[in-house]
């Protein structure tokens, strides 16, 4: 079973704590921010805690999670369930296995200049480059919807 490790990113944001984290789960600007990942990336769920979330890419192939931990303009926490290919919920394969139970946390602090958004992510070596090479992007992006007039 691959071995899982925490990574974090961190992203200074001129922006109040509310504006960052309504616009990081916002429907509309969550598909922008996500293009970092999948062109055209959006949810299904609810970010409410104990519900459960798809996240997708436009053909419907994705990951579905469980929101862990919602505390509105503090923190998200995210425990991931599995992968969805064609339709189907898999958490019986290798991958799903070895990504089950992993964590994607998101820490909200105001700051003298706005906001600092800590994003903490539990990835496998196979993923590591990718989400490193990617979330900056992502985080980026997000920064930029939220320093918009």
């Amino acid at each position: 079973m691959p071995s899982v490790k925490r990574i974090p990113f961190t992203e200074n944001i001129a922006a109040p704590v509310q504006r960052v984290f309504d616009l990081m789960i916002d429907p509309m600007s969550y598909k922008t921010w996500t293009s970092a990942f999948t062109e055209g990336c959006y949810f299904e769920g609810s970010w409410a805690r104990g519900k459960k979330i798809k996240f997708l890419a436009p053909s419907g192939d994705g990951m579905f999670a469980e929101i862990a931990e919602h505390r509105p303009n503090e923190f998200i926490s995210i425990r991931h369930l599995g992968f969805i290919a064609n339709g189907v919920e898999d958490t019986e394969s290798e991958a799903a296995r070895s990504w089950a139970s992993a964590y994607e946390n998101y820490t909200f602090q105001a700051s003298s200049t706005g906001t600092t958004l800590i994003v903490d992510l539990d990835v496998t070596d196979e993923l590591e480059a990718y989400m490193v090479g990617t979330w900056p992007k992502a985080l980026k992006k997000l920064k930029a919807i939220c320093e918009a007039e």
